[in-house]
């Protein structure tokens, strides 16, 4: 007679965002300060932009920098969410910038726990959601941190104005756990890549290179498209949407995008203005500035949509802790 199989723990039906949280470098660089070098003054930049300022890492000891962003970003969300680290069953880190950094502050945030390395570039933090919220639903995981964060400056030729001007450093975080009898929180997520034109952004040597006014016109196309088909697999309209989180790519971007989905009702991100492009770590960075700063409230419904190297995506509608 065959074995039946009876898992010992059996699964929720879903989960939920618990807590987030960020943490910012203490060096911001002024619009003006980027452009000197090129001969571009401030409101050149911050008309193609949007940014006024963005947070860099500065200083000698640049690894231990980024490490102690990433723990300080993941500390917040679990305090956030009221657990201690001794109950974190993963650590799910996500960036296209670094890993040795991120593993040191997974293995000091939460030492006892699991822990995976996820590289989707800007796109990375919703797929990190995405992993986590399936290893919850299946019963693998009961709680998983997520660490978003991305040392980008790095990666920048100095002599390169298309991506000296754009990104920045940072950190965001968010864990997640069973929804018990509330509603799920996190929607299906819609992903994909275009993978045709993945040269578009692409490392080269070491190097960040981007070709940013044909990402400028994919993302203005395609982006509308991903959100509305993650609205309705979450089953609600683009009219129920309390806030609207793109990646932090481009002010101009963001505000095309808005115009195209018709979400002027929503709460927009705008991080991008003061914190540049974060890659990975920008989505959950927005999102805590939100909270943080009472424009978004909990329980909302936010559209999360990322986007970049790639050219990957990613976008799902969650609840906000």
């Amino acid at each position: 007679m065959a074995t039946v199989f009876a898992p010992a723990v059996q699964p929720p039906h879903s989960s939920r965002i618990l807590g987030l949280g960020g943490a910012r470098p203490d060096h911001a660089v002024s619009s003006g300060q980027l452009g000197r070098p090129f001969g571009k003054d401030a409101d050149w930049i911050q008309t193609r932009t949007g940014i006024r300022s963005l947070d860099r890492i500065h200083g000698e000891n640049r690894h231990t920098a980024l490490t102690e962003l990433a723990e300080r970003a993941a500390s917040s969300a679990l305090r956030a969410a009221h657990l201690d680290a001794t109950q974190v069953d993963l650590v799910i880190t996500a960036s296209c910038s670094t890993e040795r950094e991120l593993a040191d502050a997974a293995r000091r945030t939460a030492p006892a726990a699991g822990w995976m390395q996820l590289n989707a570039a800007c796109s990375g933090f919703c797929y990190a959601l995405q992993t986590g919220d399936n290893l919850i639903r299946t019963g693998a995981a009961t709680h998983v941190l997520i660490i978003a964060a991305e040392h980008m400056s790095r990666l920048l030729d100095p002599d390169d104005l298309g991506t000296t001007i754009i990104f920045g450093d940072g950190a965001g975080a968010a864990v997640l756990g069973p929804a018990g009898e509330q509603s799920p929180g996190i929607g299906p997520a819609v992903t994909g890549s275009d993978g045709a034109r993945s040269e578009l952004i692409a490392m080269s040597g070491g190097v960040l290179q981007m070709a940013g006014r044909e990402v400028f016109r994919w993302a203005v196309e395609q982006v509308p498209a991903i959100a509305r088909r993650a609205c309705e697999r979450a089953g609600i309209r683009l009219a129920d949407v309390d806030v609207f989180v793109p990646h932090q790519a481009n002010l101009r971007i963001i505000d095309a995008v808005v115009r195209a989905l018709h979400l002027q009702h929503a709460v927009i991100a705008d991080d991008i203005i003061t914190s540049g492009n974060t890659s990975a770590a920008s989505i959950p960075l927005a999102l805590t500035r939100l909270l943080d700063t009472g424009q978004a409230r909990t329980g909302d419904l936010a559209l999360l949509a990322g986007f970049g190297a790639g050219l990957s995506y990613a976008a799902q509608v969650v609840v906000l802790p």
